[in-house]
């Protein structure tokens, strides 16, 4: 059951990991796509900077062993960037084909921290329950 888990949180975390770092990288080159993607969005340009550069934070923040506190936090910025990005696609009535992406890197993300081990939690269980400071 351990291995499966295992397999389970370096799969998702790898994919997670791969579309952090493209996505990160195309909104940091400020590609021509990516500016039109803003300003239907209404976001200003300069927001892809910021964004790019926190995704390609999250991903040594998320692959270092013995951060736990860190990967955390990188793993809520991810929850929190890319459940705003679908709900952005949504308001604004993108097809579904602009809102998967931001859908699936959601999805990897929630599966990765769910899975990930017991070293990379900053409370550890102890015996199935939550450990209490």
């Amino acid at each position: 059951m351990n291995r499966t888990r295992n397999i389970i949180y370096w799969i998702a975390t790898a994919w997670l990991c791969l579309g952090l770092a493209s996505t990160g990288i195309v909104q940091l080159l400020h590609r021509k796509e990516e500016l039109v993607r803003m300003q239907s969005l209404a976001y200003p340009p300069y927001l892809l900077t910021i964004i790019g550069t926190w995704k390609l934070l999250a991903i040594p923040a998320l692959l270092l062993p013995r951060m736990p506190l860190l990967k955390e936090w990188a793993y809520a910025g991810c929850f929190f960037a890319m459940s705003c990005a679908g709900i952005s696609h949504l308001i604004c009535a993108h097809p579904f084909a602009d809102i998967f992406p931001s859908l699936l890197l959601l999805v990897l993300t929630l599966v990765s921290w769910y899975f990930r081990p017991a070293a990379g939690r900053p409370y550890p269980l102890l015996n199935g329950k939550a450990q209490t400071l």
